[in-house]
């Protein structure tokens, strides 16, 4: 494996200062005051109040643009939640139009390609086909690349883990030189949410070991993995409530119309479980990764910027 590809990717592991507040009923990240200045210091970005294509342009200017976090000639690979053969409004997989809007960014910060695979739960096919993200791709000018063989995986070593010792990562995430990772909130029935750690199990093959031995350590445990997303976006624009992963009903999904963006998967995803209304101590792999410093859970040390539409 290239080394060197990984020298950028675990910026962001350390983080400081900022709150959070109330918003409708549920405790969560998106109160306060707004602060409209670009600054690049901060350790996330809150934004509410708009369609996800055009939450993400607003987030990430914030944090001084795509061009911060992709260079000209450079190759991306962006990850989405597309396990499930579903439409777009159960919420079961990323927004397209938030998966479309990062693909055009990448390029128009000068990106060389833009690769975006999921290693799917349901037939691959009609995963990409029917969640929209396929059409999002290609209109974007992006490659949507398969995941559903073996040979598209590469073994590596995970030193710090304690349950996870090794994993066969997809290809396309271990040679590009950005990746970029675009969870969708929803609840799931064995690790209560699925946020940014929770869809890493998507870039590995044998996601079965992960459920065998200990899901929410072996979740913890691939985050250690020296290979983070140099970014993370989390769409909270539609967010499945209950009978996740897959989706039962469109009456399950409540619309927060929001989005969260940090290089720390873990100061991200503990955002991500307030504003879903849980608090962070119930999800046992944020404590975990927290423990093991893959980033910082206190919300009340992070310096957020919140945004309204």
């Amino acid at each position: 494996m290239d080394r060197r590809k990984f020298l950028k990717s675990s910026i962001g592991a350390g983080i400081i200062a900022g709150a959070v507040g109330q918003f409708g009923k549920l405790s969560n990240i998106l109160a306060g005051t707004p602060q409209e200045e670009v600054k690049k210091e901060f350790d996330l970005v809150a934004v509410k109040g708009g369609e996800p294509d055009v939450m993400f342009d607003k987030g990430i200017a914030s944090l001084g643009g795509m061009k911060s976090f992709v260079k000209k000639g450079q190759t991306v690979c962006v990850k989405p939640n597309i396990g499930w053969d579903k439409t777009p409004e159960y919420a079961a997989n990323t927004h397209p139009k938030l998966v479309k809007r990062i693909i055009e960014s990448c390029f128009e910060a000068g990106a060389s390609d833009v690769y975006v695979f999921d290693n799917t739960c349901d037939e691959w096919r009609g995963c990409y086909e029917n969640s929209g993200i396929q059409k999002a791709v290609e209109e974007a000018g992006g490659k949507l690349v398969p995941g559903n063989d073996e040979k598209y995986y590469r073994e590596v070593q995970v030193p710090n883990g304690k349950r996870l010792k090794t994993a066969k990562v997809h290809e396309k995430v271990l040679d590009s030189d950005v990746f970029i990772n675009v969870p969708v909130l929803k609840s799931h029935g064995g690790a209560r949410l699925t946020i940014s750690m929770k869809n890493l199990m998507g870039v590995v093959w044998d996601r079965r070991f992960w459920h065998r031995n200990d899901l929410h350590q072996c979740i913890a445990d691939y985050a250690t993995f020296e290979r983070k997303p140099d970014l993370n976006v989390v769409d909270c624009y539609g967010v499945m409530m209950q009978n996740g992963p897959r989706g039962v009903s469109v009456k399950d999904v409540k619309f927060f119309k929001s989005l969260l963006i940090s290089k720390d998967m873990v100061a991200v995803d503990a955002a991500a479980t307030k504003l879903f209304g849980m608090e962070v101590d119930d999800v046992s792999y944020i404590n975990i990764a927290h423990e093991m410093k893959v980033g910082n859970k206190n919300l009340d040390s992070l310096n957020i910027n919140r945004l309204k539409v």
